[in-house]
């Protein structure tokens, strides 16, 4: 039924989740599987003297993003299932956009991904790019909660 499943993962346990949901799904239906880990490279806080190396912790954040797909990545070969991985950037765009559009330009038959389960006034402030997922995206989207 599936053939291409996009997995955002971001190294918490609810991402953790979503991901070994996917590796399930892509082993039973023999689907491409793909990792998606974005970057935010948008830092509006400076120090005290008005100065941030923002090159310095964009490279931290990469540097984190490809040993958080290379753990995915191992996690599916030990399962069996073959997959790659991509790593996108964002510049103050929404964590959300950037999924759907990873998901229309492979293009990805499913999205897999964990919830934060955020509540109350955190949830009202930043909002949940699991939500916007589903609300925004033509492609069908499985919610993964975590198991605590």
């Amino acid at each position: 039924m599936y053939k291409q499943i996009l997995c955002p993962i971001d190294g918490s346990n609810t991402s953790n989740c979503g991901m070994v949901e996917a590796i399930n799904l892509a082993k039973v239906h023999h689907a491409k599987l793909r990792f998606l880990h974005v970057v935010d490279t948008y830092f509006p806080i400076l120090d005290a003297n008005g100065d941030l190396n923002v090159l310095y912790l964009a490279d931290i954040q990469r540097s984190q993003g490809e040993k958080i797909l290379k753990a995915a990545e191992d996690g599916a070969l030990q399962s069996g299932v073959s997959a790659d991985t991509k790593i996108a950037e964002s510049i103050g765009d929404r964590v959300s956009t950037l999924i759907i559009k990873q998901a229309e330009e492979w293009p990805a038959d499913l999205i897999v991904m964990g919830t934060h389960g955020l509540r109350g006034f955190a949830r009202f402030m930043m909002g949940s790019d699991a939500d916007a997922v589903v609300k925004q995206s033509h492609v069908p989207v499985l919610l993964v909660k975590t198991n605590s």
